[in-house]
């Protein structure tokens, strides 16, 4: 799956210039989904695409995650897991990382990556049809018209039995993976944005544990139509 759209993700790319010159071209439409860890964001997301497309089968939703790490690798010449290691590593490297890292031909600064990984967020974005799921996608694509950003949230418990399940750990274990992923997702942050953003606007914020699967999807659906992100 993930090359296949990542295959989607270099044609789309390789279309950016002639989008640009369009006079036609709509930005979107896009969904972003932020969420606290343990609130199964892409799990959900991916419901919601493939509901999507059984509605309106020309569109072609696709949920993006890690496929943006993918893209942005191809595009500095990078190991995504070094990419990625950068962009979450929220403590100082060590100097054995430092002294690899320079003897690296192939080494960017981490102002580089997250300066290319917002573009291809943006770029995604832009071009429409798709549900990003975390990556800042809602900061990154706020100025996009038709785009519904949804931030999901739960009871500390729920998110704690949430990746107990999925991950199949113990209690101490789910919490310190809450606490380790937090971390990294407020490394990425920073270095992809440079700075926290003072207000972060969501036109929905959902409890997980109050609504299920289905619900929630109708209520996503029902404020994106609301909000004219797109119509069946």
């Amino acid at each position: 799956m993930s090359n296949l759209l990542l295959s989607y993700l270099n044609k789309r790319m390789s279309e950016k210039e002639v989008v640009k010159k369009s006079t036609t071209f709509i930005a979107g439409p896009v969904i972003t989904i932020s969420r606290e860890v343990g609130c199964n964001g892409v799990k959900l997301a991916n419901r919601i695409a493939n509901h999507l497309n059984s509605q309106t089968p020309d569109a072609r939703w696709k949920v993006i995650s890690k496929e943006v790490f993918l893209k942005s690798a191809e595009e500095l010449k990078m190991d995504p897991e070094q990419v990625r290691k950068i962009l979450y590593q929220h403590e100082k490297y060590a100097f054995e990382d430092i002294l690899k890292a320079f003897s690296d031909k192939n080494y960017k600064s981490d102002r580089t990556i997250g300066k290319t990984m917002k573009g291809v967020i943006l770029q995604i974005a832009t071009d429409g049809n798709c549900i990003i799921v975390g990556r800042a996608g809602h900061i990154i694509a706020q100025h996009i018209k038709h785009a519904l950003h949804i931030r999901l949230i739960a009871p500390l418990d729920y998110r704690i039995n949430t990746i107990m399940n999925n991950n199949k750990l113990t209690h101490d274990e789910a919490v310190n993976f809450i606490n380790q992923v937090e971390k990294e997702r407020l490394a990425f942050r920073k270095a992809v944005l440079k700075q926290d953003p003072k207000y972060e606007l969501f036109d929905l914020t959902l409890n997980r544990a109050a609504f299920s699967d289905e619900e929630i999807m109708e209520l996503i659906e029902y404020a994106a139509v609301k909000k004219h992100v797109f119509k069946y």
